[in-house]
């Protein structure tokens, strides 16, 4: 089981901050009927600094945007907080056809009679969850309007037709973007000033060996320092222009390595990981050439964990 407590101490988060964080989540209970909601992280996030920040900021009331590149942790941390706070987590991803009521919820007939069919940023407001908003910079007018209402300090929400929505003190609210991506729009003043913003550093070569070491402890010191040059090697060529982002998967290379777990070979799994993550054909023989020179075609699965 993920103990909190350890997990926090171990990166040595401030100890105040540990024990408020106790505290918030023997303050707030979780509702029977969402309890399943409330889920245990599969890859757990490192760096000492923006954790404090998050939690600093969530135990406050505030809402919080993450920004960055691809790769950094964005979404891995908003299920690490949500789970921390002990919250249900509620993911709402924007695009093209996200409008209010896609947020707050849309009429339907029940019994006889028009009842409303209560959207994801409705349920979270009510239960007390964490609501994710992923790629909130895609969001179009109509959603926005929604959002400006939802993360205002007066937390409450008035639905056209309906009673107001209070919003649970315990619920929070994570925005994430990504830069550059195609249908993306820059977030106006209004909304931004609603947030507090932590710009996401890219992933390092001490913190994703710490993270190889905690989720596959029997992995051989060779193939963890092979698999984590990888990702960086990779890392710098998309920085760089010189490939797309798209194979930059850092799940990716997590499901890559259970798969050899399972006696794949070590080469076809990185291909299905991450090579075939890219869909243009010169940008995957150079994937392929960074990956041949980390993982050989001679490997098996005892090159990568240990007997």
């Amino acid at each position: 089981m993920f103990s909190v407590d350890d997990y926090l101490k171990e990166q040595n988060v401030d100890a105040g901050l540990i024990e408020d964080l106790r505290q918030f989540r023997a303050k707030y209970d979780v509702a029977e009927e969402v309890r399943d909601r409330v889920i245990e992280p599969t890859i757990p996030f490192y760096g000492r600094e923006i954790l404090e920040m998050a939690i600093s900021a969530l135990l406050q009331g505030e809402n919080l945007l993450l920004s960055g590149a691809k790769a950094t942790g964005k979404n891995v941390l908003c299920e690490n907080l949500a789970y921390m706070f002990g919250r249900p987590s509620y993911n709402i991803s924007f695009h093209v056809n996200t409008d209010s009521a896609a947020l707050i919820g849309t009429d339907t007939f029940r019994n006889n009679e028009v009842v409303l069919r209560k959207g994801p940023v409705y349920q979270c407001a009510d239960m007390g969850g964490f609501g994710v908003f992923d790629e909130i910079n895609m969001a179009k007018n109509d959603a926005v309007s929604v959002l400006h209402a939802t993360l205002d300090h007066r937390r409450i929400i008035d639905v056209p037709g309906y009673n107001k929505i209070r919003v649970h003190e315990a619920a929070r609210f994570i925005g994430t973007m990504n830069y550059g991506y195609a249908g993306t729009r820059e977030l106006n003043e209004a909304l931004v000033s609603r947030f507090m913003v932590i710009d996401m550093p890219a992933l390092t070569e001490d913190t994703l060996e710490f993270l190889l070491t905690k989720m596959f402890p029997d992995m051989t010191d060779n193939a963890k320092e092979q698999f984590t040059g990888l990702f960086m090697d990779m890392q710098t060529k998309a920085y760089n222009g010189e490939i797309s982002t798209k194979p930059l998967d850092l799940r990716g290379l997590m499901s890559a390595i259970r798969t050899i777990r399972s006696g794949l070979a070590p080469s076809a799994a990185v291909r299905m990981g991450i090579t075939n993550k890219s869909f243009d054909v010169f940008e995957r023989e150079i994937i392929d050439d960074i990956v041949m020179t980390r993982v050989p075609s001679t490997w098996t699965r005892a090159d990568i964990f240990q007997s």
